[in-house]
């Protein structure tokens, strides 16, 4: 096994806004020790990966916080003592900000090389995979397509349809939600500059997807069918709730349960971000901070940011009424269609079975090296069956890291 990594007064697990916002916060406490712990190699997790500057990264990088990067958490060893692919990590208060997933709903061709993702091809885009002058699809629903879009046409690629799946009145209404958010407003008018010209459809999503070994087309709802070399699709995020449940903090409606202060079910632990509801980068802030404060006992500099944080929610609850999933969706996947990638389990199969429990065991569904993260919240979505339990080691890894 790693050598031990050693104890800290405060653990925050995920480096992106919320949990550079928190340790930040935290560290304003003065005398606590604080430690951040990520699997990639740098803060900023998937909204602001590849990015180094702007007030948060100076904020994080002052703030003394230490980083340990490349690793992730596999179990809990005790109450307060995890295991971590760098060995054990002791904290006196654990914070959690695990983000958030793409959901992936499947359809007739989207295994092929080329449907990705829309921000997993963003965040290739970033890493350097070349785009210029790429046929790109985008589909899906919620806002994130339109910032995908945006940056993928910045960078040469010839972004020829944006297809959202809900209704224009949908879209209507939200826009009229955040009519007293001037900041939201800004950023959608950024991005309607950004995709001037670009073709945007909302009732509109993809059926199938055509190419020989490879993506060279879509076809969508409306019949159309469009040529590309990628198709960027995410049906809006799952938070990763995974480590809350191993920990015991209680779940809800799929999302970890908070108290006004971010505090858990678990006294020692606070979430603050995606995990606790999908709601964009300035309500991860916000409640990174308040998260930071209040598990460091700077409960008045918490309670200051609570009024943010209300309006933060509100728009949330607009972005879940607007961007709801539509009945259409659940019907895309035929009975040969492979719904778990992992183990080549296809819908006709899971439909022989009862309950997620029970695919698991018959199929081998979930069981693969993504353990559930892609084929569960599609199972969800397909069949009604939620995700029945989290085990360890959360993600595969060597048998070395789990050795006594």
């Amino acid at each position: 096994m790693a050598e031990r990594k050693g104890s800290y007064d405060v653990l925050v697990v995920g480096a992106g806004p919320a949990g550079m916002a928190a340790a930040w916060a935290g560290k304003q406490g003065g005398r606590f020790s604080v430690a951040v712990l990520d699997d990639n190699p740098a803060a900023g997790g998937q909204i602001w990966r590849g990015e180094r500057t702007g007030t948060w990264f100076d904020r994080f990088r002052s703030s003394g916080a230490e980083m340990i990067r490349g690793t992730r958490v596999l179990a809990r060893l005790a109450p307060r003592r995890l295991l971590t692919e760098s060995g054990e990590i002791e904290f006196g208060q654990l914070l959690l900000a695990t983000g958030a997933r793409e959901r992936f709903l499947p359809f007739p061709g989207w295994t092929l090389p080329g449907v990705m993702g829309a921000g997993g091809l963003q965040a290739m885009a970033k890493g350097g995979m070349p785009i210029e002058g790429k046929r790109i699809v985008v589909a899906g629903t919620g806002p994130l397509l339109l910032a995908v879009a945006a940056y993928l046409k910045q960078h040469g690629a010839r972004v020829s349809q944006i297809a959202e799946q809900t209704p224009f009145r949908k879209l209507r209404s939200f826009g009229r939600a955040i009519l007293g958010e001037p900041a939201k407003l800004a950023q959608g008018a950024g991005l309607a500059w950004a995709l001037a010209g670009t073709p945007f459809r909302t009732s509109s999503w993809p059926v199938r997807a055509d190419g020989a070994g490879k993506l060279e087309s879509v076809t969508l709802n409306s019949g159309r069918r469009l040529g590309c070399d990628y198709l960027a699709c995410g049906f809006g995020l799952v938070p990763n709730t995974e480590l809350a449940a191993l920990l015991d903090c209680r779940i809800d409606s799929g999302v970890v349960a908070i108290d006004r202060w971010q505090q858990t079910s678990q006294p020692h632990i606070y979430a603050a971000g995606e995990v606790t509801g999908i709601a964009g980068v300035d309500a991860a802030l916000i409640e990174g901070q308040i998260a930071g404060y209040a598990v460091t006992g700077q409960r008045a500099k918490a309670e200051a940011l609570f009024a943010a944080r209300d309006r933060a929610l509100r728009f949330r609850r607009a972005m879940e009424t607007a961007f709801a999933l539509r009945a259409e969706l659940s019907q895309l996947a035929a009975a040969d269609t492979i719904v778990c990638r992992c183990e080549d389990v296809t819908l006709g199969r899971l439909r022989e079975q009862r309950s997620w429990r029970s695919a698991k065991l018959q199929t081998r569904c979930g069981m693969g090296p993504c353990q559930g993260r892609v084929c569960g919240p599609a199972v969800e979505h397909l069949l009604g069956w939620p995700a029945e339990s989290v085990r360890p080691p959360l993600f595969p890894t060597s048998a070395s890291n789990l050795a006594p």
